[in-house]
């Protein structure tokens, strides 16, 4: 979706300037006689951000395949629309005189607006959603054009072999232009004995839906349950909750029968009932993963005489290696190697990784854990151990923010204990979450970890972040509960 907020900068940038273009011929203004002038004239640095934040408001950066190209030129009118009040009320907000402004007598149907101001925003209100709908087709029309030829797919499985869930592939098959490839089917009989269906393999049924879904991962699962088989749904929906994928439903009713708190599309007259997405897709992962590379990269610099020291005191507690890796799970479920001090003393083949498997409740190392190190004490109370993670951030494994990565063995006990567990990986771990701020740490609740951790998910936005990196700096390094 970075491509699409690139495109729209653009293209505003284009609308603004043929704006003051018109303004200047239609007012008389005079040409100017400086370049510097002409940048200045349009406002563009004014519009452009403000147009980005409302259009991320209005989801037109949403990575919606089956969109309709009409449904997304309704959104853009209505947000070029808004971003042009909410470049007046910055403009009256700031005092600006570019909307008092005179210059010579108003012309002909522009009496009403006697400054130049009013002139050029009005013809920046026709002009933007015009060119931003343009170039908006031109670029949907390229990405079909290239879907169609297999690239930029997305790989999904229809859960249902009957009427609903042919017609759901047949759908997605025919409007290949959305780059959604149906890789497989599954039963939604408990066992099943077909083979394939619509040429695609039919992999077992409900019975089988957990091994399925873990050695044939896939982006996204259609739900096309018959009707009958509505009293199914609530209970398929939790087992789904185990695996960190896009969940979307197929109903057996007319759309306009659908709930309205939920997010609806239709593709060909196929109605698609979005019960779960990721949050993080778009320019809102784009933005996220700017601001750990900037974040990581300064946090770097300003932490890197304290790097230098603890290194030299790790060394100098006891044999064994100054970092230690340990497999983490992130986003998707994905796994990774995670850095940190040791604080642990390394013996025997805890050597080869510097740190021997944690103890204490739930898997977790206990407070007075006595292979911890003097100088290791003193790192896991200041949360002074995990720096090293901020290459795990500049790798793309983790986020700054974001719920606190776990060990696959543990997930794999936690998926099964906890409801919803596995929606936490529909974030990549971070260094620090909403979680860790509010003092869940070390041997705390899990459940209420969990629900901090579902609360991010759900109302993440870039804000969020930053509001946290602003609480860790005063309450996340140092707390009680850190062991």
């Amino acid at each position: 979706m970075a491509l699409f907020a690139a495109a729209d900068a653009t293209a505003i940038a284009g609308a603004s300037y043929l704006a003051w273009v018109i303004r200047v011929w239609r007012r008389d203004d005079g040409w100017p006689d400086e370049w510097e002038e002409f940048i200045k004239q349009p406002m563009v640095h004014v519009i452009i951000p403000i147009a980005l934040y409302v259009f991320s408001v209005f989801r037109l950066y949403r990575p919606r395949r089956d969109r309709s190209l009409w449904s997304e030129q309704g959104a853009v009118v209505k947000a070029s629309l808004v971003t042009i009040a909410g470049v007046v009320v910055a403009l009256t907000l700031s005092g600006s005189s570019f909307m008092t402004r005179q210059s010579g007598p108003a012309l002909g149907p522009w009496a009403w607006a006697d400054t130049p101001g009013k002139v050029q925003l009005t013809w920046l209100a026709i002009l933007m959603p015009v060119w931003v709908g343009l170039q908006r087709v031109v670029v949907r029309l390229s990405l079909r054009y290239f879907r169609r030829r297999g690239w930029n797919l997305r790989y999904v499985a229809i859960i249902g072999t009957g009427r609903l869930g042919q017609i759901a592939c047949q759908t997605i098959t025919r409007n290949s232009w959305t780059g959604i490839h149906v890789s497989y089917f599954i039963s939604h009989h408990e066992r099943s004995a077909r083979r394939t269906c619509l040429n695609r393999p039919v992999l077992g049924g409900l019975g089988e839906l957990e091994k399925t879904l873990e050695q044939r991962t896939v982006d996204a699962i259609y739900v096309a349950l018959p009707s009958q088989q509505a009293g199914q749904l609530t209970a398929l929906l939790q087992r789904l909750e185990r695996f960190a994928v896009d969940v979307r439903i197929v109903p057996d009713v007319n759309p306009r029968y659908l709930p309205q708190n939920m997010s609806v599309s239709e593709l060909e007259g196929m109605p698609i009932l979005s019960y779960r997405e990721c949050p993080m897709y778009g320019l809102g992962g784009f933005s996220k993963r700017l601001l750990d590379v900037v974040g990581a990269s300064v946090a770097s610099v300003a932490f890197a005489p304290i790097m230098l020291l603890i290194a030299l005191l790790v060394r100098l507690s006891g044999p064994g290696p100054i970092l230690y890796r340990q497999r983490r799970v992130s986003l998707g479920g994905s796994t990774f190697e995670i850095y940190k001090f040791r604080t642990m003393r390394a013996t025997g083949d805890d050597q080869l990784s510097g740190e021997p498997t944690p103890g204490g409740i739930e898997g977790w190392t206990d407070r007075d854990d006595p292979r911890i190190t003097r100088i290791g004490r003193f790192l896991r109370r200041t949360s002074l151990d995990e720096l090293p993670q901020l290459w795990n951030v500049f790798k793309g494994d983790m986020s700054l923010v974001g719920p606190r990565p776990e060990r696959p063995e543990l997930i794999q006990r936690f998926r099964e204990d906890w409801r919803g567990y596995m929606l936490r990986q529909h974030a990549k771990a971070g260094m620090t979450g909403w979680a860790q701020v509010n003092g869940l740490r070390g041997q705390t609740s899990l459940r209420k970890r969990l629900q901090y951790d579902l609360f991010y998910i759900r109302h993440w936005s870039l804000g969020f972040d930053l509001r946290i990196l602003l609480m860790t700096l005063y309450r996340g390094f140092l707390h009680r509960n850190a062991h």
